[in-house]
């Protein structure tokens, strides 16, 4: 089974959205051109929503409203997905995780970098990832966002990095880390162990 689908037309204003995108990637080399893919997915824009701030109406009320920090390019894999045989890797619970992290007075917290496009795809599946645009067809090295196994993929990878660690030292929920002690000077070695095993693992973190 194979799908190849063609370029949906994009709002004019968004074209430069999708090329600085295009060539990010490209500079990066997380994607590379590619023409005789027997997978081919769309790409399209949605925007990207921040934080929720508080405005006045017409009629002088206060209404909450989601801020807009920008354009997301997204490719839209529904058809690839639905091909997919599914991971069903579990992925944790939030309350668990916050019920062992309260039991802690010391904490910090860690964000991967760019969280999927840490995990490389093998030479062989990258095809099936290509995507069609205004500026060519391109396939991705790395594992893109939209993929329906790729939160179970990224987490049964952390999940073995920190394996020791987890539930003891730390809690992983995707490429969110909580790093816990119970006291400032075994926190601040915990979390060293934690670097440490980033820096093995290449394992790229945000600054903030």
């Amino acid at each position: 089974m194979t799908s190849v689908e063609h370029q949906r037309r994009l709002n004019p204003n968004l074209r430069d959205v999708v090329r600085k995108k295009i060539l990010k990637l490209l500079d990066a080399g997380i994607i590379y051109p590619i023409s005789d893919s027997t997978w081919v997915s769309p790409v399209h824009v949605v925007l990207k929503k921040g934080g929720i701030t508080v405005v006045k109406n017409d009629n002088n009320e206060l209404i909450p409203t989601r801020t807009i920090t920008g354009h997301r390019v997204c490719i839209d894999y529904r058809k690839l997905n639905a091909a997919t045989r599914k991971d069903h890797f579990p992925l944790p619970f939030i309350d668990q995780m916050l019920e062992r992290l309260a039991n802690h007075p010391y904490y910090c917290f860690l964000d991967g970098y760019s969280g999927f496009f840490q995990i490389p795809i093998h030479p062989c599946d990258q095809e099936k990832t290509t995507f069609t645009c205004p500026y060519g067809t391109y396939a991705y090295r790395r594992m893109p966002f939209g993929l329906c196994n790729a939160p179970a993929t990224f987490q049964r990878c952390m999940m073995s990095i920190f394996s020791d660690l987890i539930e003891h030292t730390m809690e992983v929920s995707m490429d969110d880390f909580s790093v816990y002690g119970d006291s400032f000077a075994s926190c601040l070695a915990n979390l060293c162990r934690v670097l440490e095993r980033c820096e093995e693992t290449n394992l790229v973190l945000n600054w903030a």
